[in-house]
């Protein structure tokens, strides 16, 4: 399962560790490896590596990155050591494993999840020492896990309408297959490709299958229960089904009647489907702007209600507000009331104060804390309609903030206002955008562990590749192009003290410039979230006159175009109102 979020019944390193992060899954969630014979003695010793935890007979250490270090720290108990990365002397995961293997091991994997990069960058460091890769048949981990692990769900696929989605399959499978003529392949392994969606893994809206597109065929590796008469019309007659484990057994002969051996015979490239997702079409840029429109007069509505909930004196807990917020979403006068919202995007993240900064809070009823109005407040939120996704971030005080609060706000406002702005040439990548959204934090010796920018699925996951903006290697491979999203959230977090994020879905553009050094060409973006940034936040006195004007300009393009969607006279609105005013 190569996705950072994962059905109940692949959450192995949830079950083993007691962490619940998403750092981990992706995608790395369940690489079990288990030392089947050590050349120097005959001692069976085992190492589990799962979703970057590795558990050996006499260690547990479990690897993750800045967003998680708090809550991993609060999650794992005595068995386990913390492995912070990115912090100097933290060796990598695959650093620690050779670390801790005697030379000659061989080291059992289950191939079915790993990917062949992984693998390959995993055995020439085993290697060195000696050592090598075994696939074995059963999933360890499993094992342990035995009757008590969630069945794989079995729930019936739904058609994405053309009106959403832009483009037929059949032009998407032909478009594929003019792929093959291009480099002469005989076909691809992809995981999705139909006009369709799902329900069964969490707020994603994806189901478990395989497909292999040939120059010949078209197959689906489904568990056919999933499949009503609806969607077997929709597929047509050109779409063959096959059992969801029958992918395996039919690579396998495919193989064979290639001849010689894989090698020869399999090409790795980074999936053209994927970078087709990657840029949307004019169908589905429109809805993305559509619905992050009626999926901010949410938020705004939600915003409203928690402010008079607290100025009437009533008490509010993170929790309350994450329910309510979902409950304002579904219920009339609410403009989110219509048949495309599908659901939450993620978990909401309603956190005050000291759990704000950890980054990717999530309250729950027996521990949340009461949202104290004398705190900073962070909602980071997010919906699944059928015209797009969303995911949208806000900071705000609802009394007085302090004056060391409102600087850092500043500074992170100014890192996403440098990334709103920029513009750059064509083959530019997100590695190189990065230090816009830092510098200001940087003037002040401050800093945030996590990456800048993700992209975004239409009606599909909300964290999307390939493109971001940020320091991760993968980013630096692909260059952001027009039709691409992206987030743009720097933030900084004060440890037991506060959190802040401002995030907004931006589109990658092209743009005129008044010259085009190179002929290159040059691209900038375009926001599509429109909730207000809180001006009370902002130390004004570290602005600069376009930075001042850029936020007077986004709030009011906010109330322009959400006024006229929003219930007259509600509170949502006059709070849009009161949030739009110019800063002066």
């Amino acid at each position: 399962m190569q996705s950072e979020y994962v059905a109940a019944c692949d959450a192995r390193r949830s079950f083993i560790s007691g962490f619940t992060g998403s750092a981990g899954n992706s995608p790395y969630n369940a690489y079990i490896w288990h030392i089947i014979q050590n050349s120097s003695n005959d001692t069976v010793k085992y190492i589990f590596f799962l979703g970057l935890a590795v558990v050996s007979n006499d260690a547990a250490a479990l690897f993750t990155d800045g967003r998680y270090f708090l809550q991993a720290s609060k999650q794992l108990d005595c068995n386990w050591t913390l492995m912070k990365q990115g912090l100097p002397d933290v060796p990598t995961w695959q650093e620690y494993l050779v670390q801790n293997l005697q030379k000659g091991s061989k080291i059992g994997i289950d191939p079915t999840l790993i990917t062949s990069p992984d693998a390959r960058t995993l055995s020439e460091s085993l290697e060195k020492i000696g050592s090598c890769l075994i696939p074995i048949g059963q999933n360890l981990v499993d094992l342990v896990w035995g009757n008590e692990r969630p069945p794989r769900p079995t729930k019936e696929v739904i058609i994405l309408e053309e009106r959403y989605s832009g483009r037929s399959h059949t032009d998407k499978i032909a478009n594929l297959r003019g792929e093959f003529t291009k480099e002469n392949y005989y076909g691809f392994v992809v995981s999705g490709l139909f006009n369709l969606r799902g329900s069964e893994v969490e707020y994603n809206p994806v189901f478990f299958s395989y497909s292999l597109i040939t120059k010949d065929e078209a197959i689906l590796y489904i568990d056919d229960r999933k499949l009503n008469k609806e969607v077997r019309d929709h597929l047509g007659p050109d779409v063959k089904y096959r059992p969801y484990d029958a992918i395996f057994e039919d690579l396998q002969e495919h193989s064979v009647k290639l001849k010689n051996d894989n090698q020869d015979n399999i090409e790795e490239t980074r999936s053209p489907v994927t970078d087709a997702k990657a840029i949307k079409n004019e169908v589905e840029l429109e809805g993305m702007r559509q619905c992050h429109l009626r999926d901010a007069c949410a938020l705004i509505n939600y915003f409203a209600w928690l402010e008079d909930e607290i100025a009437n004196g009533k008490t509010v807990t993170e929790m309350d507000g994450s329910i309510k917020f979902t409950e304002l979403g579904h219920c009339k006068p609410y403009f989110r009331e219509q048949s495309d919202f599908m659901g939450p995007s993620f978990a909401t993240i309603s956190a005050s104060g000291p759990n704000a900064a950890v980054i990717h809070y999530q309250p729950q009823p027996e521990s949340c804390a009461v949202i104290d109005p004398n705190l900073l407040y962070l909602c980071d939120s997010g919906g699944q309609y059928k015209d797009g996704t969303t995911d949208v971030t806000r900071t705000i005080h609802l009394r007085k903030p302090t004056e060391q609060e409102k600087r850092a706000f500043t500074r992170v406002l100014q890192g996403h206002i440098a990334i709103d702005r920029a513009i750059f040439p064509k083959g530019t990548t997100g590695n190189f955008l990065h230090v816009l959204a830092r510098t200001s934090l940087w003037r002040d010796g401050l800093d945030y562990r996590h990456g800048t920018g993700h992209g975004v699925g239409c009606f599909l996951n909300v964290h999307e590749g390939p493109q971001g903006i940020g320091t991760r290697i993968a980013f630096n491979d692909v260059p952001l192009q027009a039709g691409m999203t992206v987030t743009n959230e720097p933030g900084y977090y004060e440890d037991d003290k506060f959190g802040i994020r401002i995030e907004t879905v931006l589109f990658v553009r092209e743009v005129e410039t008044p010259n085009n050094f190179g002929e290159r060409g040059y691209l900038g973006f375009e926001h599509i979230t429109y909730v207000p940034i809180q001006t009370s936040l902002v130390d004004v006195s570290l602005l600069s006159p376009i930075e001042h004007k850029w936020l007077n300009d986004f709030n009011a393009e906010c109330l322009q175009k959400l006024e006229p969607l929003m219930t007259p006279n509600s509170p949502g609105l006059r709070w849009l109102k009161r949030e739009t005013a110019p800063l002066n």
